[in-house]
């Protein structure tokens, strides 16, 4: 799917395009959502270089995620996307052309959305393909604090089951959940930094100063969201030892048990062990009284056990 912005009188315009359209004149941002071969062969008549394919942009070398040509400056750079209770980096290539920005992606992407929803109710406005893609990661940074601090809220209710619950399971899973939801965001911190660096090299002459003022205002922000990113790596270690300690404890009780109770049924199994050999010479056999001592005799050898298991406080 090809879909062309412009601005026009201060409005942004909308075009679906297809593969027998032109560029409109005007077009600010080109998206290209999906592109089939036909679609990817439409663009090359306004590209120099071959449109990227899907290999090329998850390619994760920086000669290959950023890099520039006749057509422009090329980035390959990584968006989080979350699914469901889990967090998911999504690549999209960008091309900032000296009319145009273009953009090939092959999922869909919330803060593309959510971009396209700022421009059309006016809350960004953007007039040139380098403050387009400054502001969509103005968004991504933004949106990578807000994942960040709600590892941190899922956090302070792990640490609280770990405490309480008894079935530790789900905790494994929610905290392996989220060690690999940190791991996204943490990638997708660098991969902002370096495509921001990367701009910041690339424009050094072209930028005006508020655009280098919010670049930099990025840059600080990505570098403070690190140690947060790490503490809660740390944090999620230390969760997870201490579930893992926890769930140590809960089997020692339940081997504890099972010890103990071997221990108080040893006695009588050694009384009725003794009186199942049948000699013949056993005087007790012929015992009217025999088999009620027998019963007695085990009982309370495993009363006494147990009771001295409990003094000694070992239960």
């Amino acid at each position: 799917m090809i879909t062309a912005y412009a601005y026009v009188d201060r409005q942004l315009q909308i075009n679906e395009l297809s593969i027998t359209d032109i560029i409109p004149s005007g077009t600010l941002w080109l998206d290209l959502f999906k592109p089939d071969d036909q679609e990817r062969e439409w663009l090359s008549q306004f590209s120099v270089e071959d449109v990227p394919e899907e290999d090329d942009i998850n390619e994760i070398e920086a000669s290959a995620r950023f890099y520039q040509n006749h057509d422009g400056l090329h980035i390959n750079s990584l968006f989080p996307q979350r699914v469901g209770q889990e967090v998911k980096g999504v690549n999209v290539s960008f091309n900032i052309r000296q009319n145009f920005l273009l953009t090939i992606r092959e999922e869909d992407v919330g803060l593309i959305r959510l971009l396209r929803n700022y421009l059309r109710l006016g809350r960004i406005e953007a007039t040139s393909p380098l403050t387009l893609l400054l502001e969509l990661f103005n968004l991504k940074v933004d949106y990578l604090s807000d994942l960040i601090e709600d590892v941190y809220t899922v956090l302070d209710s792990v640490g609280e089951e770990v405490f309480k619950n008894d079935e530790l399971d789900d905790v494994f899973k929610l905290i392996t959940r989220q060690e690999h939801s940190n791991g996204k965001i943490r990638l997708s911190l660098l991969d902002t930094q370096r495509s921001l660096r990367y701009m910041q090299k690339y424009y050094r002459g072209q930028l005006c100063d508020d655009e280098l003022k919010d670049l930099r205002e990025m840059l600080l922000d990505i570098e403070s969201l690190m140690p947060h990113s790490q503490f809660i790596f740390d944090k999620l270690n230390f969760l997870l030892d201490a579930a893992i300690g926890f769930s140590g404890l809960q089997q020692n009780r339940i081997i504890k048990i099972f010890s103990v109770a071997a221990v108080v049924f040893l006695p009588p199994t050694v009384i009725a062990s003794s009186y199942g050999m049948n000699f013949s010479t056993m005087p007790e056999l012929q015992w009217q009284f025999g088999y009620p001592m027998a019963i007695l005799m085990m009982f309370g050898s495993a009363a006494g056990t147990y009771f001295f298991f409990k003094r000694k406080g070992w239960l």
